[in-house]
């Protein structure tokens, strides 16, 4: 018995479908967008098809709100649809709208759109009142429909923080869709006439005494509330008491049939600027929203149309709109950042820079922009990191003295914290790239081993000695023959100073060794020219400086350590990879960590070697790295490997 029972009550509970899906395939309405803020008409011949209207026909649109249960469906029904059912109604107590439905109103030329209910149990509460107000920022006329008594704080709240929103975040957006569009009017300065609609059973309607219209009464509650209502071209409220069914709804009709003839603020359009305007907003305000992000302070929050990244270091959130780097836009926040140490996110800007109104960023490199890799590689070896800006050229050098070099903080930097984005370019503010730049500068002498004799390590081993010469000694560059014999010196041919008067000499004429005391290089012997020693000493007597010492200090460190330049050849024979760890960048992915190309997903063999992106960090194949760049933002500014996707990445900046 109770299993005939039960097939009895299944066969009732089903044998509607039928009518419903038939009901729905008739009706006049059509879902616009769904609870997802997903456009569900494709293009705007879709949309013109599903509404039944030609695309010259100049329209206004009219959407409704209120409470999940005050009769919105059944309202437009009736007023525009003289009772039919172009938008369903049920009695069940779950709410039967769910998204925004449209239907066109031949009539009164009225794109027509119903939205869900408020205060209706629903998932996804954030995006669904986000939904709502893109809808009422491209309606003409906006209907609030109440059924309550007494006119609730609700209203007056949702409506006022519609009209703060709509003007802070939809007004660039529909200010470029109207120069797109080419419209007289900027869509942003016409808000929708707003109406008021309350039907009550017992209770008097606003102002039916006459001695106050309602109106006033209505704006003095936004007033009392601390709302506004600046972005709305006028708010209207339309009252009718239903003692006995059915409900009055001439005096509300009137005035949507005024407010649609009314052209002062708001002309008609045709249908597919309507769609764009849609379109536009529900492109720039997508996405979920988190509600543990969300301060319900307002019905519409900033968090509903503000970018959701935060910054990693201090927390804060970005205060641009939503997907603003669509529009190449970069994220930005209110305040000061703190500094965190993982991200390292302290940069240096020139202060001569930006005490002329300009921030310039200088990154620590290990050369000057100016220099090739050879004297790159010596320079940094011997004068520590620079810092290079774009304007005033090089404005610090850590090792510029052999001592009281200042720091630059304190002389030509100005340290400022910054923000740190998901996904943006870690900062490089310090020389943590050097070591790995000095074994490209290393690679780059491997790779002209063809080259590579003694004319090369030549021109580093003058360059070093000019940084650190003494100041009588003559610079290398100027040194073209002996100037004991006036032979011209070869190209790989050794220059040699005499440490007395400071000439450059061949080696035949500086075989000579005797002490010099008088230049500071104390009673050891050292090298000399001829006349020099000849005459055992200077031709003239020179006056030593109190910095010489030092500087000969320096040059004796200079000439035990020109050995190791001259032993170039064989320390490269030494395998870079024992060394790889310890040079490798912070942004870099470990070695051990790459067994594929991150381009290309090829695995890496003996045959396949792995090579690191200068920009991104990541492991990439020779074929997935066949470009060089430069990358100023790493530190590098000559030309180095870069993968195929940074490529396009630098290219379009």
């Amino acid at each position: 018995m109770s299993e005939m029972l039960l097939k009895e009550i299944d066969n009732v509970s089903l044998s509607p479908l039928p009518k419903k899906e038939e009901t729905e395939s008739e009706r006049r309405s059509f879902l616009l967008v769904d609870e997802n803020e997903t456009l569900q008409v494709k293009d705007e011949a879709q949309f013109l098809q599903k509404l039944g209207c030609s695309a010259g026909q100049g329209v206004k649109v009219l959407s409704i709100f209120g409470n999940t249960g005050d009769g919105k469906s059944h309202t437009l029904n009736h007023v525009l649809f003289k009772g039919e059912e172009v938008f369903a109604t049920s009695p069940s107590p779950t709410s039967c709208t769910i998204g925004v439905w449209a239907a066109y109103d031949q009539c009164l030329g009225l794109v027509v759109l119903d939205t869900e209910g408020l205060l209706g149990a629903s998932t996804q509460m954030n995006q669904r009142m986000r939904l709502l107000l893109k809808v009422l920022a491209v309606s003409d006329i906006a209907v609030y429909r109440t059924r309550a008594e007494r006119l609730h704080n609700d209203l007056f709240q949702f409506l006022g923080s519609a009209s703060a929103a709509y003007l802070k975040h939809f007004t660039p957006q529909l200010r470029a869709l109207s120069s797109r569009c080419g419209l007289d009017v900027p869509l942003s300065n016409l808000g929708p006439a707003v109406v008021v609609f309350q039907e009550t059973s017992r209770t008097q309607l606003l102002g039916h005494d006459g001695t106050v219209p309602a109106d006033v009464l209505l704006q003095k509650r936004f007033h009392d509330l601390g709302q506004s209502t600046e972005a709305f071209s006028s708010v209207q409220y339309v009252g009718t008491q239903t003692i006995t069914p059915p409900t009055d709804y001439s005096q509300f009709l009137e005035t949507i049939r005024q407010q649609v003839k009314n052209t002062a603020s708001r002309a008609p359009r045709q249908p597919a600027i309507v769609f764009s305007a849609l379109q536009a907003l529900s492109d720039r305000f997508c996405g979920e929203i988190s509600d543990d992000k969300v301060s319900m302070y307002s019905f519409f929050p900033d968090e509903y149309f503000t970018c959701p990244s935060v910054c990693l270091s201090c927390n804060v959130r970005c205060k641009n709109g939503m997907n603003h780097q669509k529009d190449r836009v970069p994220h930005m926040a209110d305040g000061l950042c703190q500094y965190a140490h993982q991200y390292n996110n302290k940069v240096l800007i020139c202060k001569r820079c930006y005490e002329g109104g300009r921030e310039v960023i200088v990154v620590p490199k290990t050369s000057a922009s100016t220099d090739n890799p050879w004297f790159g590689l010596a320079k940094y070896a011997w004068s520590g990191y620079v810092l290079e800006c774009p304007n005033c050229g090089i404005i610090y050098r850590s090792r510029q003295y052999w001592m009281g070099n200042q720091d630059p903080e304190s002389s030509v930097v100005r340290p400022e914290v910054k923000h740190v984005w998901q996904g943006s370019e870690a900062f490089q503010t310090d020389n943590q790239n050097a070591a790995q730049r000095v074994l490209d500068g290393v690679n780059y002498v491997i790779q002209s081993m063809a080259e590579y004799s003694a004319g090369p390590t030549k021109a580093v081993t003058a360059w070093i000695t000019d940084q650190v010469a003494p100041p009588y000694w003559r610079p290398n560059a100027e040194i073209i023959v002996c100037h004991g014999c006036n032979r011209k010196f070869e190209e790989a041919e050794r220059k040699h100073h005499c440490r007395s008067c400071g000439e450059g000499f061949c080696q035949a004429c500086s075989t000579r060794s005797m002490p010099v005391p008088e230049r500071g290089w104390g009673s050891s012997p050292v090298r000399v020219c001829d006349v020099c020693h000849r005459q055992g000493g200077a031709s003239q007597t020179v006056q030593v400086s109190q910095t010489e010492p030092r500087t000969l200090v320096a040059r004796r460190v200079t000439e035990v350590a020109q050995s190791t330049l001259n032993m170039v050849s064989n320390a490269v024979d030494y395998p870079l990879c024992f060394v790889k760890g310890v040079a490798r960048p912070d942004y870099w992915v470990p070695d051990h960590e790459i067994t594929e190309c991150h381009q290309c997903s090829k695995a890496f063999t003996s045959s396949i070697p792995k090579h690191h992106c200068r920009a991104c960090g990541q492991g990439v194949c020779g074929s997935c790295s066949t470009e060089n760049r430069p990358v100023p933002s790493r530190g590098w500014d000559h030309p180095v490997r870069v993968c195929d996707a940074c490529v396009t990445h630098l290219d379009s900046q």
